[in-house]
């Protein structure tokens, strides 16, 4: 299972290699960050690290061009010479005289020529480019971000004024931002498209809900920050050229608690009593693990998880609706949605049951996952500590699990239940279920078995319908 901060993580990794990724991911936040830029043609999209000498920031030249086309380099220990298609360079180690087409002119720092590597300064790249590539290039250098061609991508924001209110955002080309929630925040980093600003990078709207937003470009990326003053969470639509912000609760997230009389500024949910009754009620939430960048594991050569976790999501679905019940799928595309968000959604439905689905091609069957609550967290008053907010219905995930094992067992299908702290699992405020769809011996194939999938998705419904009214009863 993956984290904002980790990737292609399994559900079932142990505990022990769950704190080892949180420790390494706590060293590698502490280092400081690569210089990266950013290359965007209608070729390719790409990054690249960048090196610092001599106070200057420095860029591979062949790097760049690689992508472009064809391109090849050689050079002794004082030259070095590129051809790009049928354009030749020429460049001196440690000088700033260079030579294009023939014609000479001045780098704005010395060029570089390490290990054979050919390095130029990032400041030279708005007037060297163009003499090898023939047409304009555009360099926001402080954010490092360089545009080859006419390949912008435009964006407009306009608030809906619906019950919750939501923000619309369209875009002109498909983008895929990797999104994370925090409270009153939803922020988008855009690292593989070129997005370029609205008329102003500060946007402000005539809501209370959803007041403004921010366009950021730092580091050869975009940050699009959403502010609100409930929990936000994004969908994603017209084939990735739309996406809607969504205020899920009025939430007063900076009300002193009851009890301690103090603001609390630890995250937390508010219970489902102040979920707005306008906001419509699932009895189930399925929740596809993985999506977009967020690939999850390689299950064979050409089989990733995130394709196998939303084609047995929407088997489940179906079984589910078939049995009467209603459900809201978390993702119904191939979208990155962040850990938090996916918790926020479907808390603010208020489900009587969420069910995770993950993909594994070692095991024997299905194992079912429920929460290991953490002993940490606090309680403020209307707040529910966010990683422990599990603990008040791990009764209910427990029946459910159950009801879930004698259904599959009743089928023949192994099954295992196991325990994990897993998120968003510790999250939500309702029973709460992951579901790791493995084959029952060694071909991974099954995984997309047809008939495999439908056996488990009905079997997995059937379990969850024998215990519907207890779920209802503590919803």
């Amino acid at each position: 299972m993956r984290s904002p901060n980790a990737t292609g993580r399994r559900a079932a990794v142990g505990i022990g290699f769950m704190v080892l990724a949180a420790t390494l991911s706590l060293i590698l936040s502490a280092a400081p960050e690569e210089k990266r830029i950013a290359i965007y043609s209608n070729v390719a999209n790409y990054t690249l690290n960048l090196v610092s000498r001599n106070g200057q920031d420095y860029v591979g030249l062949l790097e760049i061009l690689e992508p472009l086309g064809t391109v090849y380099a050689k050079g002794d220990s004082s030259k070095w010479k590129l051809r790009y298609k049928d354009v030749d360079g020429e460049f001196s180690a440690g000088k700033t005289r260079a030579k294009v087409r023939g014609q000479s002119f001045d780098l704005p720092a010395n060029f570089l020529l390490e290990n054979g590597r050919g390095l130029v300064p990032i400041s030279s790249l708005v007037t060297l480019l163009p003499r090898f590539l023939g047409g304009p290039v555009t360099f926001h250098q402080e954010a490092r971000r360089l545009f080859v061609g006419d390949v912008a991508v435009h964006f407009t924001a306009q608030m809906v004024r619906t019950a919750p209110p939501s923000l619309v955002l369209n875009f002109t080309s498909p983008v895929n931002p990797s999104i994370a929630t925090e409270p009153g925040k939803l922020r988008m980093v855009f690292t593989h498209e070129p997005l370029v600003p609205p008329g102003t990078q500060n946007l402000t709207f005539d809501n209370r809900i959803i007041p403004s937003a921010s366009y950021q470009e730092n580091n050869g990326a975009v940050e699009l920050l959403i502010n609100g003053s409930a929990p936000l969470f994004a969908k994603f639509s017209n084939d990735g050229r739309t996406i809607t912000v969504i205020a899920a609760v009025e939430a007063a997230n900076t009300a002193p608690s009851s009890e301690t009389g103090t603001t609390s500024s630890a995250p937390g949910i508010t219970p489902a009593t102040s979920v707005p009754p306008q906001l419509r009620k699932y009895f189930a939430v399925v929740d596809a693990g993985h999506g977009g960048d967020e690939r999850g594991a390689a299950l064979g050569e050409q089989l990733v998880e995130k394709d196998v976790t939303l084609a047995f999501a929407r088997r489940l679905r179906q079984e589910l609706e078939s049995r009467g019940l209603s459900v809201l799928m978390v993702r119904d595309t191939d979208s990155s949605i962040a850990l938090d968000q996916r918790a926020s959604l479907a808390n603010v439905t208020h489900p009587a049951i969420y069910v995770c689905i993950h993909a594994a091609s070692q095991g024997n069957g299905v194992r079912l996952y429920t929460a290991m609550v953490p002993n940490v967290g606090e309680s403020h008053g209307p707040f529910l500590a966010w990683d422990n907010a599990q603990s008040a219905f791990r009764i209910a995930s427990e029946t459910a699990e159950n009801s879930i094992t004698s259904e599959l067992q009743r089928k023949q299908i192994p099954v295992h239940g196991l325990m994990a702290p897993l998120r968003p699992l510790n999250n939500i405020i309702a029973a709460a279920v992951g579901v790791e769809l493995s084959p029952r011996g060694s071909d991974t194939s099954e995984l997309t078995s047809a008939q495999y999938q439908q056996q488990v998705a009905s079997s997995v419904a059937a379990g969850i319908v024998l215990v519907r009214d207890k779920l209802e009863a503590i919803r």
